[in-house]
C-alpha cells in the first residue's frame, strides 16, 4: 500500500517513491487547473526517473507532449519545487505503455474525486405552489459558460441585464432564431442567474405545449379561475417556442391575460420563438405586446464562435483534439451549435471506443456519413462529397407545415379554411417557382386538383407578394429555411 504522502519531507530531496512524489506534485497542481482539464491531461502520467536535477515525467500519448510543454511544464516545475527544491527541470518522455497501466500510474478519479453536487430529483418538473408547475432549470446552463460571439452578443447582453434587474426596461424579452442556436441555454441560464440573486423568487420555465395542456385541463375541469390565479403569483415567466401558440385561440386568449397581469405588476416575461413576432401567426394584440420590450435574434454562429464552442466542448468531454481538426470542423459545420456537438460526440465515440486519434480525414469521413454539406480540398481529405441535395416537394410540404403549424394532410386535403388555404397556395407557389414542377404535377400532389386551380393559386401569391409585406416576410423566411436563396 502506498505510504502516506503527508509524511513526505519537503525541500530536502528525500522521497519515498516516484508514485508518492508524483501524487504530492499533482495535489499541488490540481487546485490551479480546471478539474476536467486536469483529469484529461494528467491521466496515465507518471514519473519515470530522475537525472541530475531533472524530473522525467512520462506521457501516454505523443499528442500530449506539445500540450504539456506549452501549458503545464512551468506549473508542474513550480509544484515539484514546492515538494522538492532539488528538482530544477521537468523533462517529458512519451511512454505509450503507460496508457491504462494501473500498476505504473495513479487513479486520478480516486485521488481527486469530484465534489458532490446536490442531486436533482428524478422527475423533470418541480411544484412551486399549489397547481403551479415549472420544468427544472438545467444547472449546466449558465450565462458564464455561454459562448458569446457576434451572432448572439445582443441576446446575451439582454439576458445579463434581465438577470440583474428582472421586470426592468427589457420586459418582455423576446429571443428568436433557428433550432440549435442556444436559445434554450440563454432562457434557462437567465432563470438560473435570477434565482442566484433572488433565491426566493418564483421562476416558472415551461414550453408552449405544456402551457396549452394546462389550459385544456383547466377548461375540462372548469377551473379557469384557479388557473388564472395560479400564474398571477409568478415573478418570472419563461416560455419556450411561442410559435406553437398559432391556431390555438383559447390558449392565446389566456396567455394574453396572463401576460397583461404580469406585465402590469412589473414581473419579468421571457419568450423564445423560431422567428420574430411579426412573422408569428398570432393575434395582433399578442404580437404588439411582444414588441413592447426587447427583441433579439440568435443567429448561426460565425467561424470564431464555432471554434470557441468546439474548444470549450472538447475540454468538457475531456478530449484532446488537435487544433487543426477543430478548425476544420468549425469551418465546415456552420449551421448551428447542435450540429457541432453532434459531430464532436461522434469524435468522442471514435476516440473512446476505437482508440483512434481524430484527424482531419477521420472527421471528414464522419461528416460525410452524417450527410453534412461542406467544401474541402480533395487531396486533403481523400474522397469526393456529393453536391448539395436540392429540396424535394416533400421538403417543401413539411417546411410550410412546420412554419404555419398546420398538418400536411390538411394542406393537401379539401379544406377551404383560410389558415389552411394560404399555406397550401404558398406550397404551390414554391413548387412551381423553385422545383419547376408542372401545374398538372402539382395538382396531382394536392388531391388531384385541376391544373387551373394551381395556376390561380400561384398567380394569387405572386400578386399578393407585391403589396403585402407580412406575406413577403413569411415567404422569404421559408425560402431561406428551404435553402432556395
Amino acid at each position: 500500500m502506498m505510504s502516506s504522502v503527508s509524511s513526505l519531507p519537503r525541500s530536502t530531496g528525500v522521497v519515498v517513491d516516484y508514485a508518492t512524489l508524483w501524487l504530492e506534485i499533482l495535489r499541488e497542481l490540481a487546485p490551479r487547473i480546471p478539474r476536467s482539464q486536469f483529469i484529461t491531461w494528467f491521466k496515465d502520467t507518471a514519473i519515470l526517473g530522475r537525472e541530475e536535477g531533472k524530473l522525467v515525467v512520462g506521457l501516454p500519448l505523443p499528442m500530449s507532449l506539445g500540450w504539456h510543454m506549452e501549458h503545464y511544464s512551468a506549473l508542474t516545475l513550480e509544484a515539484a519545487q514546492r515538494i522538492d527544491s532539488t528538482i530544477l527541470q521537468i523533462v517529458y518522455r512519451v511512454d505509450v505503455g503507460l496508457k491504462d497501466d494501473a500498476k505504473r500510474t495513479l487513479n486520478l478519479l480516486e485521488h481527486f474525486p469530484e465534489k458532490k453536487r446536490r442531486k436533482l430529483p428524478g422527475k423533470q418538473e418541480v411544484r412551486l405552489a399549489e397547481g403551479l408547475v415549472s420544468k427544472i432549470l438545467n444547472p449546466r446552463y449558465m450565462l458564464e459558460n455561454f459562448i458569446v460571439g457576434s451572432s448572439n452578443r445582443l441576446a446575451y447582453a439582454a439576458c445579463q441585464a434581465v438577470s440583474v434587474q428582472p421586470g426592468g426596461r427589457y420586459n418582455p424579452l423576446f429571443l428568436y432564431g433557428g433550432v440549435g442556436l442556444g436559445k434554450t441555454h440563454l432562457l434557462q441560464a437567465t432563470g438560473n442567474a435570477i434565482l442566484k440573486l433572488m433565491p426566493t423568487a418564483t421562476v416558472v420555465y415551461t414550453t408552449t405545449e405544456d402551457f396549452t395542456n394546462q389550459v385544456i385541463e383547466a377548461i375540462q375541469r372548469q377551473k379557469m379561475e384557479q388557473f388564472r390565479r395560479r400564474y398571477r403569483v409568478v415573478d418570472v415567466l419563461i416560455i419556450d417556442d411561442v410559435q406553437f401558440l398559432a391556431n390555438k385561440e383559447r390558449t392565446q386568449e389566456e396567455f394574453f391575460h396572463t401576460f397583461n397581469a404580469l406585465y402590469e405588476e412589473q414581473k419579468q416575461i421571457i419568450l423564445s420563438a423560431d422567428r420574430p413576432p411579426k412573422e408569428l401567426q398570432l393575434e395582433d394584440r399578442l404580437t404588439s405586446r411582444f414588441e413592447k420590450g426587447m427583441i433579439a435574434d440568435v443567429s448561426p454562429p460565425d467561424y470564431e464562435t464555432r471554434l470557441a464552442i468546439l474548444v470549450e466542448k472538447a475540454q468538457e468531454y475531456e478530449l484532446f483534439i488537435d487544433r487543426t481538426v477543430l478548425e476544420f470542423i468549425a469551418e465546415h459545420a456552420d449551421q448551428n451549435v447542435r450540429e457541432l456537438e453532434g459531430i464532436l460526440m461522434q469524435v468522442v465515440a471514435q476516440y473512446d471506443l476505437e482508440q483512434r486519434v481524430p484527424t482531419v480525414k477521420s472527421i471528414a469521413e464522419i461528416m460525410e456519413k452524417l450527410s453534412k454539406d461542406f467544401y474541402k480540398e480533395e487531396d486533403l481529405v481523400g474522397f469526393t462529397v456529393p453536391p448539395k441535395r436540392m429540396a424535394s416537394f416533400q421538403d417543401v410540404l413539411e417546411g410550410v407545415s412546420r412554419y404555419y403549424s398546420v398538418s400536411v394532410q390538411d394542406m393537401i386535403g379539401s379544406s377551404r379554411v383560410r389558415e389552411i388555404l394560404i399555406p397550401r397556395q404558398i406550397v404551390m407557389f414554391l413548387l412551381k417557382r423553385y422545383l419547376r414542377m408542372s401545374y398538372e404535377r402539382i395538382g396531382d400532389v394536392f388531391s388531384k386538383r385541376d391544373h387551373t386551380t394551381v395556376i390561380n393559386a400561384v398567380k394569387k401569391i405572386e400578386k399578393v407578394l407585391q403589396h403585402d409585406p407580412q406575406l413577403l416576410r413569411e415567404v422569404r423566411a421559408l425560402e431561406k429555411e428551404l435553402d432556395f436563396v
